[in-house]
């Protein structure tokens, strides 16, 4: 879940990036893709591996089908985990995401105004994609903070293993979403022939 949100966050910065760059980008040049990609993982793995050396711990989710972060721990050394994981990869990544997006969508609209016409267009579509892209992602990951922060905050039993399904599924099905969502809403991908 975590490489996925931070995924998400380095893939809209770096959109961001391409798109308002004022010089033709070097495609035959991976060395920033794979900078992204060990970064984020890298990223991932600072924020996982702590449970195994006793920040935190690891344990059944839900009904008990899979294995997460446990939520129901109310020590000091456990909320505060949890607390560190809400800001840094749930926080931050949107904020970055909303921060990128909204530059980038800054740049299309200076564009536009310069260049009546089409570019109007590929405003619109572009304002569509950072709204269901933003809203998909809070779809998915808001309701599985809210459980995880009301199972680790609220009173105990609160939250009970039949209600925890439904979000931990939308939150490990939002990597489905954003390709579908790009190919869909992206006009140089959905007219290929």
């Amino acid at each position: 879940g975590i490489i996925s949100l931070i995924s998400l966050a380095v893939l809209s910065y770096e959109r961001c990036c391409t798109m308002t760059r004022t010089a033709e980008p070097d495609t035959t040049d991976y060395r920033k893709s794979w900078t992204g990609i060990i970064l984020s993982w890298t990223y991932s793995l600072l924020w996982t591996v702590p449970p195994l050396f006793g920040w935190s711990s690891y344990g059944p989710e839900g009904p008990g089908i899979t294995c997460s972060v446990n939520w129901h721990s109310k020590d000091a050394n456990n909320a505060s985990y949890i607390i560190c994981l809400f800001i840094f990869c749930l926080v931050i990544p949107f904020a970055i995401i909303v921060y990128s997006y909204g530059k980038l969508l800054c740049a299309v609209r200076q564009v536009s105004s310069i260049h009546k016409g089409p570019g109007r267009g590929r405003e619109q579509r572009i304002l569509l994609m950072v709204v269901v892209m933003v809203v998909c992602f809070l779809l998915c990951w808001l309701p599985y903070a809210a459980v995880a922060l009301i199972a680790t905050f609220g009173q105990p039993g609160l939250i009970t293993p039949a209600a925890s399904i439904i979000p931990a599924i939308l939150a490990k099905s939002s990597t489905v979403y954003n390709p579908i969502i790009y190919v869909f809403l992206n006009k140089q991908v959905s007219e290929m022939p």
